[in-house]
């Protein structure tokens, strides 16, 4: 039984896995944190809707549903031409017949970031949001300000859509404390129209919902530097807040950086659109640390990176000549498709493909299917429900 080597176990490490499994392949899952993080459900944190232990599945479980031999160990090294990966405590690992890239990415430097807190970074992240978020509310009032950065060099690495999720969440959950108007809520980005990518009427419908919840916004002034005290921008105006959540823009991961492996000018590593990592027949890629290429209103999403992962494994299968068919290709799969969660109020429904873009309101209902959503995911995931979207 060939043997495939997976790094990086979130969203598209562990799928990629479960679809090798699948495939018969014996398969080894490397993982850094001993936990599968579950970002989109992460949003709830901040409120203290959900528990960190609401949002992470053990891999020590996942592994052990899925017949996967999992190794908890950084990896600090690839060496591509050799063939070998170097582990930070277990050191050089060599032997497998191929190799995938699920590793993400980092997050691209900005002066003073260490002012802010992200939704999509570390999940002690989140629980800091939520501590600080308290310690407002037990003061009864505060400035908190959310926004996301931009990453010219490659667009498809902004991630907004989270942003606007806790930004929502927290303007009902102040509401349902009765404290909303004690509290100033700004949105900011260094964009002139973020949000676009999801179409004209999406970006109309965003702009009545901060007028109607009463979000001032700062769009189009590039960030000069975080500050303890706030946001200053180029224009030397200055966003004076208590807290400020804030998302930067994706950047190559740089393990992959120093590997002599192809990137493109933001450090993501490239890939023909079977996911294979160009020049390496071995070797293949997908979420967050490759180089996805579309359309101009393109993003990384979760459904996406697991799409590529069963991708991965289909031709793989194929090109050993285990299974027939032809190769499959990822770009057929690019699409937005997000449930933008606002609280128990509601969420919004977002999709947009080359045909469409749309953002339909679904109030009540809207939460309740992301929470269920979630509940479906872990379940799926541990094998105790078969995948069904």
């Amino acid at each position: 039984m060939k043997k495939v080597m997976v790094l990086g176990a979130g969203i598209g490490g562990t799928e990629t896995a479960i679809a090798l499994r699948k495939e018969g392949y014996d398969v080894t899952l490397i993982s850094k944190k001993p936990y599968f993080y579950i970002y989109p459900i992460s949003i709830w944190i901040p409120t203290g809707e959900a528990k960190f232990e609401d949002v992470i599945i053990p891999l020590e479980e996942f592994a052990k549903r899925w017949k996967i031999e999992l190794i908890i160990d950084e990896v600090i090294k690839i060496n591509p031409e050799e063939k070998k990966i170097v582990l930070r405590e277990k050191g050089e690992i060599s032997g497998f017949d191929y190799l995938v890239l699920a590793i993400g990415q980092t997050k691209k430097k900005e002066k003073g970031i260490e002012n802010t807190l992200s939704i999509c970074g570390n999940p002690e992240e989140a629980i800091k949001m939520r501590d600080r978020i308290i310690e407002l509310i037990s003061k009864g009032e505060g400035k908190i300000a959310f926004g996301f950065g931009g990453n010219p060099k490659d667009k498809t690495a902004v991630r907004g859509g989270p942003v606007f999720e806790v930004l929502f969440n927290v303007d009902y959950h102040l509401r349902r404390l009765g404290l909303r108007d004690r509290f100033e809520l700004t949105f900011f980005a260094p964009m002139p129209k973020p949000g676009e990518r999801l179409g004209e009427k999406a970006l109309s419908m965003l702009d009545d919902m901060f007028k109607k919840y009463k979000i001032k916004k700062i769009t189009g002034k590039r960030i000069k530097e975080f500050k303890p005290e706030g946001v200053l921008f180029e224009d030397d105006t200055f966003l004076k807040s208590d807290l400020v959540i804030y998302t930067p823009a994706g950047w190559g991961h740089p393990v992959i950086a120093d590997s002599g492996l192809p990137v493109n000018e933001a450090g993501f590593v490239k890939i023909d659109e079977t996911c294979m990592v160009e020049g390496f027949d071995y070797i293949y890629a997908v979420g967050d640390c490759a180089a996805i290429e579309g359309p101009p209103w393109t993003a990384k999403q979760g459904h996406l990176t697991e799409v590529m992962g069963h991708i991965v494994a289909h031709n793989i299968a194929v090109r050993d000549g285990k299974k027939e068919g032809a190769l499959k290709s990822y770009k057929g799969h690019i699409n937005i498709l997000c449930l933008m969660d606002m609280g128990a109020r509601g969420a919004g429904l977002a999709y947009r493909s080359d045909k469409k873009a749309l953002l339909i309101p679904i109030p009540i209902l809207g939460h309740l299917m992301k929470k269920a959503w979630g509940v479906y995911y872990k379940l799926y995931k541990l094998g105790k429900i078969p995948k069904i979207i």
